[in-house]
């Protein structure tokens, strides 16, 4: 049960969504256990994101959340890192040294009513 939530502060369109997502569907799989069938990825853009104090060039805020009884690799982190960042930078246009990225996980997840 992923999510990755990606804040920018760009205007995004569907089809750069549906790309993103796409990247976000194998980048996932660094992720022991994890695949694009369980993930959700909301966007939230034209955010007013500031870096180092300046709100006038392009940023990004993206959070990976993942259900799981013990923390994953620092590899996996790190492989997500590796295809994240550059997918922001090649479809929107956000420089990778604009971006951060925090990963969480909890055993503490609900769906469907009830919690995992």
């Amino acid at each position: 049960m992923p999510v990755i939530h990606t804040h920018v502060s760009v205007e995004t369109t569907r089809q750069q969504r549906e790309e993103l997502k796409s990247i976000y569907g194998q980048a996932i799989t660094a992720l022991p256990g994890k695949s694009e069938g369980w993930l959700m990825c909301p966007f939230e853009d034209n955010m007013p994101i500031y870096f180092a104090g300046d709100d006038s060039k392009p940023a990004a805020y993206v959070e990976v959340n993942a259900f799981g009884h013990s923390s994953a690799p620092r590899e996996a982190w790190e492989e997500l890192s590796a295809q994240i960042i550059p997918a922001l930078e090649s479809v929107l246009g956000i420089p990778q040294n604009r971006v951060y990225v925090r990963y969480t996980m909890t055993e503490d997840w609900g769906w469907n009513g009830a919690n995992f």
